[in-house]
């Protein structure tokens, strides 16, 4: 095969070790190889870098294992043209598997050209992605919390979840604040109602008729200290979010707010987007390479010419449950492509395809709004209904004559607008 790269190296990371494979040519053009140990402690990488820097290797390949990658990388990315690859790909044949022949099998792929490099972000990117990571984890914690909510009270007969949908909100807290402190009986309680709960005071007073014992109070005290902490949290994240988007790059508030244009995406979901993805989305050659780097592409299950249902691959699991998050909000709403697809595919393959599909299209959107830098225009919901209306209007004349009607069809014309 063709040597693509002649000063190269394989590195096999592990948490506490690098084995490091470098290949070269002399100065007569033979092939020669070296084989080291490092430990990954920054003085140690730095080490292995002027290792590598000896014999001129412009090229290192190691496989994105965990976090472990992440030390190594930060010590070479300036020096050395890194690729990352994903461990899947690069296989070895089973058997006589080892730490050493791990990185002389990367070594020699990459020497040959054979690596198919993951995508990295700059570093900004990754500093803005590690953010809104953390504030969904922190989002999921309260979302938990709530829960946790839910099962004290219901542990003490009080069925407050059964009427109130958020009891986290103005009237809820209110609540459990008089819950806390044994102010006034279920009747005074419900009057804490605002907004549209008030016409729900009969079923609140019975909901918040219960058997409280302090063990109960001193639980709801906790969780609702807890919830206001991660909602400090959550704010200060946010935030900082913010003021990264706004100074890393000019663009990141123009790529904000074509996003935001999508139905079922708001702000922090496009915050979400921007940090997975980037503002731009050059790295992807179509929208079919951003989608499968997604882990929404569908899968592919051929053989003997027969094709069979194949699960979505693995993917960018943060921007994955985003989408599919705006999927499913995006389904709910009115007057809505997304949603009309979302209808029409829930019909034939159940909601779960559906909401994939749709999550697909979201996805396949954002490439070409970033890829033109336009917003998003919406074909209206009965964009598939009229793209074959007379297919469809033959295909449902002849179902109703199945069932035994006449049917005569008269155009309806459209009134003239003033």
């Amino acid at each position: 095969m063709q040597i693509v790269h002649t000063h190269c190296a394989g590195l096999d990371v592990h948490k506490k070790t690098v084995v490091a494979c470098r290949v070269y040519e002399d100065e007569h053009g033979r092939r020669l190889q070296d084989i080291r140990t490092f430990q990954t402690f920054t003085s140690a990488l730095v080490e292995l870098l002027d290792w590598l820097k000896e014999v001129r290797v412009t090229h290192a390949a190691m496989e994105s294992t965990g976090d472990y990658w992440k030390p190594v990388f930060n010590v070479l990315e300036n020096e050395l043209e890194v690729i990352l690859v994903n461990a899947h790909h690069v296989k070895a044949v089973p058997g006589r598997k080892t730490d050493v022949k791990d990185s002389e099998w990367l070594a020699d792929l990459l020497q040959h050209g054979l690596l198919r490099p993951s995508f990295i972000p700059p570093p900004a990117q990754r500093d803005l992605r590690d953010l809104t990571r953390l504030r969904t984890n922190l989002v999921r914690e309260r979302t938990q919390v709530v829960q946790r909510l839910h099962t004290v009270l219901e542990t003490a007969n009080i069925k407050l979840t059964s009427v109130a949908t958020d009891i986290t909100g103005a009237s809820g807290r209110a609540m459990l604040e008089a819950i806390i402190h044994e102010q006034g009986d279920p009747e005074t309680m419900a009057r804490l109602a605002k907004g549209k709960l008030r016409e729900k005071r009969d079923l609140l007073e019975q909901a918040l008729s219960g058997r409280v014992r302090p063990h109960h109070r001193f639980l709801l005290v906790e969780h609702l200290v807890h919830l206001d902490f991660l909602d400090e949290q959550i704010a200060l994240v946010s935030d900082e979010i913010d003021r990264q988007s706004r100074d890393t790059d000019s663009t990141n508030e123009e790529t904000l707010s074509l996003l935001d244009t999508i139905p079922g995406v708001g702000r922090p979901l496009a915050q979400t987007i921007m940090a997975e993805i980037g503002n731009q989305v050059s790295s992807f050659p179509s929208a079919k390479h951003l989608a499968a780097w997604a882990g929404l592409a569908p899968g592919n299950n051929e053989s003997a010419g027969k094709r069979r249902p194949g699960p979505i691959g693995h993917g960018d699991t943060w921007l994955r449950t985003g989408l599919v998050q705006a999927a499913q909000a995006a389904s709910k709403m009115r007057q809505c492509y997304l949603a009309a697809q979302y209808h029409r595919i829930a019909a034939r393959r159940g909601a779960k395809r559906a909401i994939i599909a749709v999550a697909h299209s979201i996805i396949t959107i954002i490439w070409h709004m970033l890829t033109r830098r336009e917003p998003y225009r919406d074909l209206g919901p009965d964009y598939l209904d009229n793209r074959n209306k007379e297919r469809n209007v033959n295909r449902l004349t002849r179902r109703l004559e199945k069932l035994g009607f006449r049917v005569s069809l008269e155009p309806v014309t459209a009134p003239a607008t003033p």
